[in-house]
């Protein structure tokens, strides 16, 4: 039940958006496509509950709210870390796809990828985006893209909750030329779903890891869906000396990043619930 409303209400805030379906036509037309998944150096995890909802000004007592959101935001990064939060985006919706089909079955591995690009095997993701050109030398003509703009929790009338927003897209490495795009916003405190208490995300950050995740999870089934159009004619031949890549048909994620320090909390902590 909750999966189908986070899609329902998915659809409802990117009905209005830029997007860009992808046409079968295009998709045939793809050789060798690389995924590529990215968050922005300011997109979060941010804590916009205390300062912008004053409904727990009483329960704060003395503590500032800029302060509360400050150790509220502190809770949030340790719960999931910015590469957990892109990383699942791409591995989910990769494994979702027909991967015995091209052109899926010719992805570019992403350690590969890592590599050339020089950047997505650390914890902070830069805020510009790579030079995509430097893929030219894996063979890649595609490039499937996934930008988290902004993420956290934030509240409205006593009711807190998760949000995420960004976009997704997939463009010709040649050119730019985009034939899919979809921006999308998930919001729980929009969305009118049951609250998350601020107090016991402070004491037990775990909560906050669970909705997000549920929500990138929701997300990956759309992009899926997606990427697979129905209006599919054939698929565009290898080129000699192509195939598949095999480090990558099993969907295997790049390894990971060594495990960074606890990140230090100021003295004190949110009040309890």
């Amino acid at each position: 039940m909750a999966r189908n409303s986070f899609l329902v209400f998915l659809a409802l805030l990117t009905a209005g958006c830029a997007s860009q379906r992808l046409a079968g036509a295009d998709l045939d037309q793809v050789r060798r496509p690389a995924f590529i998944s990215r968050i922005e150096i300011e997109a979060g995890p941010r804590s916009l509950v205390f300062q912008e909802d004053d409904a727990y000004k009483q329960k704060l007592k003395k503590l500032e709210p800029k302060e509360a959101d400050r150790r509220l935001q502190a809770k949030l990064a340790a719960a999931v870390t910015r590469f957990e939060v892109s990383e699942r985006l791409r591995v989910n919706t990769f494994r979702q796809l027909p991967l015995e089909e091209r052109p899926w079955m010719n992805t570019v591995d992403p350690a590969r990828v890592a590599t050339v690009l020089e950047s997505f095997l650390v914890e902070e993701v830069p805020a510009n985006a790579p030079d995509y050109d430097l893929l030219s030398r894996l063979g890649v003509d595609t490039v499937v893209e996934f930008v988290i703009q902004d993420y956290g929790m934030r509240s409205e009338k006593g009711r807190a909750g998760p949000y995420i927003q960004g976009y997704a897209r997939m463009f010709k490495l040649e050119g730019r030329a985009e034939f899919w795009r979809r921006p999308f916003r998930v919001d729980r405190v929009a969305e009118g779903a049951e609250p998350l208490d601020p107090f016991k995300v402070g004491k037990e950050p775990t909560l906050f890891r669970q909705q997000i995740t549920e929500m990138l999870d929701v997300l990956a089934g759309q992009f899926a869906q997606d990427l697979s159009p129905k209006d599919r004619k054939g698929s565009a031949p290898l080129v000699e000396g192509e195939g598949p890549d095999s480090t990558h048909t099993t969907g295997r994620e790049p390894p990971p990043p060594a495990k960074p320090p606890e990140p230090e909390l100021a003295p004190g902590e949110l009040p309890d619930p």
